[in-house]
This record gives structure tokens, sequence and C-alpha cells, in this order.
């Protein structure tokens, strides 16, 4: 027998599922006016900086704030430390989202492994009652027999 229901019958009720998309909806407003769609050549030429340059910004920072009079004239220091409150509050959004989103695609594997089980499942049966000529049920099989072509497909979680 199959192990079913690894989600243990979890699943968001309208309400949650309402609530959810609203805070999404909520997120994407707020954000919307540091929107930007940059093209892949873009996205290239301006990258992300590396953790060693991270670094370098960090100890610029710490200049600047604990010995101003050392910081170049030509850097705009007010724009400067904007820029760098920003990216830590992006970076710390940024994970928070990718945490929901590593759990939203765990829940949506263990449903779809649980519906992929049912739908075996059920696959089983219709090829049982077809060979016993059951009405309606050669149709179904015959319908369905189509994604079993041989049987390794049948272990596959495509």
């Amino acid at each position: 027998m199959p192990i079913t229901n690894l989600n243990n019958s979890k699943h968001l009720s309208t309400a949650k599922l309402a609530d959810a998309e609203n805070a999404l909806t909520t997120l994407e407003d707020a954000l919307s006016e540091i929107k930007y769609n940059l093209t892949p050549e873009e996205r290239q030429k301006y990258g992300s900086i590396n953790e060693q340059n991270k670094l370098v910004v960090a100890k610029v920072n710490d200049f600047y704030t604990n010995q101003p009079q050392l910081g170049a004239p030509e850097v705009d220091w007010d724009e400067f430390a904007k820029d760098f409150a920003s990216r830590k509050m992006l970076d710390n959004l940024i994970n928070r989202l990718d945490a929901i989103n590593q759990n939203l695609k765990n829940a949506k594997i263990l449903h779809d492994f649980d519906n992929y089980q049912a739908a075996l499942t059920d696959y089983s049966y219709s090829t049982y009652k077809a060979g016993s000529a059951s009405a309606g049920f050669e149709t179904k099989y015959s319908e369905l027999k189509q994604f079993f072509s041989n049987r390794s497909n049948m272990n596959s979680q495509e």
C-alpha cells in the first residue's frame, strides 16, 4: 500500500488562501515603486556584488559613520546611507520570501505526491474494473493507459 497524505491532510481554508492572496497584493503594491525590469544585459552589467565586495562596502560605511571627515567629497553620502539601508532591508525581505517560497514548494510537492499516488490507485482500480467489463471503465482505462506506456513511468513523478 503506498504512503499517502504526506501533508497530514493540511489544506488552507478559503479564508486563509484569500488572506495570502491579499497579503501578496499588498506586498506587490508596497514594493511597486522599486520595481525594475532589468534586461539580461543590464543584469550582467550591474550584477550582484560578491561577498568580498560587500565587506568593502560595509567597511566604507563603518569608516564614514565613525570618521566622516575621511569620506570622499565626491560621494553623495546621504544617498550612500539610503542605498546601504535599502540593501539591508531588501536582503532581509528576499531571505524571508525565499523561505516562504521554499515552504510553498515543499507543501506543493507533498500535495503532488498524494495526488499522484491516488491517481495510481484509481488507475489500478480502473484496470481491474475494465477487465471485468464494468460499464464505463473500458473507456476510462483506455484514456488513462496512454500515460503508462511502460511500468517505469508509474514510478516517476514528472
